[in-house]
């Protein structure tokens, strides 16, 4: 099925991630440890979730929130050509970026206006620097560390920082928010 190119004029695209000390999002083995979910960060994640319009991520990312069944979902793939409806969840679309854009892919799951809040893992988070962030909400997890665990962008594995590579993808970063002083856990929204 072929879908025509729509623009998104409406649409935001916004990340949210935590990241260790080490720039990382899981642990080795793909798990989000403890050392990560600090309440005052869930609590913002959340309440961003439940205003957001869609949310994208991989396959085995996922938000783990009281409100997560209920929400529109992109789920990017390889494992199908452009676009496909998820089976298991009606509110759901498989999409490969190399097959279809990201306007049809909005489009096919009823979603062309409002947030799409880009949650993760790694590739997710790579793709879209490269589709283009309107936002990115990056805390940080001042006493965490995640030694040999997935990190937050492919770049990272070269040595950069999260920040570095928010800069060299235009955006800019505004105030640091303490959101836990004990967890020296911070909040940084990076902006184009």
């Amino acid at each position: 099925m072929s879908l025509p190119e729509t623009p998104l004029q409406s649409l935001r695209v916004e990340g949210y991630a935590i990241v260790s000390v080490d720039h990382t999002i899981a642990d080795r083995n793909g798990r989000m440890p403890n050392a990560l979910r600090i309440d005052a960060d869930q609590r913002f994640f959340a309440a961003s979730l439940d205003v957001a319009s869609a949310v994208a991520h991989g396959r085995y990312s996922h938000e783990q929130q009281p409100h997560s069944q209920g929400r529109r979902r992109l789920i990017l793939t390889r494992r199908v050509a452009g676009i496909e409806p998820d089976a298991s969840n009606p509110l759901a679309v498989l999409w490969n970026p190399a097959g279809c854009s990201l306007a049809q892919a909005c489009v096919s799951m009823g979603v062309t206006a409002g947030v799409l809040a880009v949650i993760g893992g790694t590739a997710v988070f790579g793709e879209f620097l490269h589709i283009g962030y309107d936002a990115f909400h990056l805390t940080r997890a001042g006493r965490a560390r995640l030694p040999g665990g997935r990190p937050l962008f492919p770049q990272i594995a070269c040595g950069m920082a999260p920040e570095e590579v928010l800069a060299d993808h235009g955006l800019a970063p505004g105030p640091v928010q303490v959101l836990d002083r004990a967890a020296e856990a911070t909040l940084v929204t990076w902006r184009r």
